[in-house]
């Protein structure tokens, strides 16, 4: 990884190589959208502006020929974040905007993708019944259809959401490349210090929990702003590890049980982040992490 990134940083046709190349194979656009993270972590918009206007271009061409848009809003949502991370020296802010993000990805993505969204939809409220059996027959005509009308738009706001993950970690990916350059555990300072304020948690759960009641379109916030709170969630796990009060392989167990048990683990982690904004179980940093300064080197 230190290589990849040295070599990223060796100048601006190393770095469009990189950005580019992975953005044309349909598996690593994430590494792409991570090394233009970089860059303009680094260098600013300005400096990075030619090289991810180049990358985009095969990203670009997987929409217009190929009806797939994810390269393309990875790399730009991963890079709008990296600005963001770069004025604001905030996680949090990061991950507020992650949710405007993933709006944005869900209205494109209920452009390019609604008749195979509508499709499953359909295919979903066929088996409801099966899935739900005596608890689906107690419902009323109303109930019934109303929930029918949630599944399009859960749909679309799950796989935003997933894309919205992935344009988080794609920056997690490039700001880590950058402390590893320029400030050696930085990044896992940075990483272990989220943590959502009280008043910010409780607006995402009212969010996650009451969008569904809005209209149905607005049920689609339930996984968007479930996603700041799973990053915190983490972010206590690594904070308490650190911090000795958990053994190392607590850590292993949670990407392993989150590979395996995704929707047992995950909102775990919500209601860990959650109960974090109120308790405070990591406490307050020691003044050694906050002397360290910034991940990006500079500070």
């Amino acid at each position: 990884m230190r290589a990849l990134a040295e070599f990223i940083m060796r100048g601006r046709m190393q770095a469009t190589l990189v950005v580019a190349g992975c953005a044309a194979l349909p598996l690593l656009y994430w590494l792409g959208a991570a090394a233009g993270s970089l860059v303009l972590l680094r260098r600013g918009l300005s400096d990075a502006l030619g090289v991810l206007a180049l990358g985009l271009l095969p990203a670009l061409f997987w929409w217009l020929y190929s009806g797939d848009p994810r390269a393309l809003m990875v790399l730009l949502g991963s890079s709008g974040l990296a600005l963001v991370l770069r004025a604001s020296e905030s996680w949090n802010r990061v991950l507020l905007v992650s949710i405007a993000l993933g709006l944005v990805f869900a209205g494109v993505l209920g452009v390019a993708y609604r008749p195979q969204i509508e499709m499953l939809s359909q295919e979903l409220v066929k088996i409801l019944p099966l899935a739900l059996g005596d608890l689906y027959q107690q419902l009323s005509v109303e109930e019934r259809a109303r929930l029918a009308s949630l599944i399009a738009p859960v749909l679309t706001g799950l796989i935003a959401a997933l894309l919205q993950i992935v344009s988080v970690l794609s920056l997690i990916v490039g700001r880590y490349w950058q402390a590893l350059l320029y400030n050696p555990g930085g990044f896992g300072r940075e990483f272990r210090a989220i943590k959502l304020p009280l008043g910010l948690a409780m607006l995402l759960l009212a969010c996650m929990l009451l969008g569904p009641n809005l209209g149905p379109q607005m049920a689609m916030l339930t996984p968007l702003c479930s996603v700041p709170l799973v990053f915190a969630g983490l972010a206590l796990i690594h904070g308490l590890v650190a911090q000795g009060r958990l053994a190392r392989f607590w850590l292993v167990g949670l990407y392993v049980t989150l590979l395996l048990f995704m929707q047992l683990i995950y909102p775990l982690l919500v209601v860990l982040a959650i109960v974090d904004s109120l308790i405070d179980f990591r406490g307050r940093s020691a003044p050694k992490d906050a002397d360290n300064g910034p991940a990006n080197g500079e500070g």
